[in-house]
């Protein structure tokens, strides 16, 4: 509290950060660990509140689930996902910047069983409105690890939760009939070559920087590329070429204040 009330002080925006676990810290029924997630961190509000009035303070309900055979903590279940998704809708019905942790995984290796875990909860987060996601690439091992090679193929997987929270769009051009009359009745019977296909390519559909969509044959011609390879390449080809990102004299100024030995 001594450490939070000096940020205040000083200016700084504070997370007010509940992370109580499912079955262990929390109760273990979803609803009620949300309760208690929402009570928390209304109580922090209310501390903050009253050292500065109105000042910038994020609400951060980060319940999290106990794999109750074992007691372990498990980020990538579905229960993990509703309860990141109950958090956004309370952060939404108070009307408060809001955040909670998805996008996590309990494998120790970005396989199959990280890119369902991911997938699950970082598309459930974002229908549920979440303002601010946390954990959300990388994470593997129920947050006690952490994978370059998960971190770029998370690129591939936030792209398609995004696309899944913008949704249908619903205009003129999109339910037009005209299209379909041109196509259909004196047409070439498809609309591969359409215009209305060629304006959508990039607006409607999104595409995979690492996912595989050729077909078997062309996989095949391929030499039969695997995902993880191409993400462990890709991560060589990110750091191969590492440079600071920040401007050479603001990057002296603060090696000059501080001890940084990297």
């Amino acid at each position: 509290c001594m450490v939070m009330e000096s940020c205040i002080r000083a200016g700084m925006p504070v997370l007010l950060l509940s992370a109580g676990q499912a079955g262990a810290t929390a109760p273990a029924p979803i609803a009620t660990a949300i309760v208690q997630a929402v009570a928390e961190c209304l109580a922090g509000v209310v501390y903050v509140n009253s050292i500065i009035e109105g000042h910038p303070a994020v609400f951060g309900t980060w319940p999290f689930v106990s794999d109750l055979r074992t007691g372990a903590m498990s980020g990538g279940s579905a229960e993990q996902a509703l309860l990141t998704a109950g958090c956004a809708q309370m952060h939404r019905f108070y009307g408060l910047p809001g955040g909670a942790a998805a996008g996590m995984a309990d494998s120790k290796l970005p396989d199959i069983q990280t890119g369902w875990e991911q997938g699950i909860s970082a598309v459930l987060a974002g229908l549920a409105g979440l303002n601010m996601v946390y954990e959300s690439a990388g994470m593997q091992a129920s947050l006690l690890g952490f994978c370059f090679e998960s971190l770029v193929l998370d690129d591939d997987v936030i792209g398609q939760a995004l696309r899944c929270v913008r949704g249908i769009e619903v205009d003129e051009d999109t339910v037009s009939l005209e299209t379909m009359r041109e196509v259909c009745l004196g047409g070439p019977g498809h609309y591969l070559g359409s215009d209305q296909t060629l304006r959508m390519m990039q607006t409607e559909y999104t595409y995979p920087v690492l996912g595989n969509r050729m077909s078997p044959k062309e996989w095949d011609e391929a030499q039969r590329p695997e995902i993880l390879t191409e993400a462990r390449a890709r991560v060589e080809r990110i750091l191969s070429e590492a440079r600071i990102q920040v401007p050479a004299e603001l990057d002296l100024r603060v090696r000059e204040e501080f001890r940084i030995h990297f």
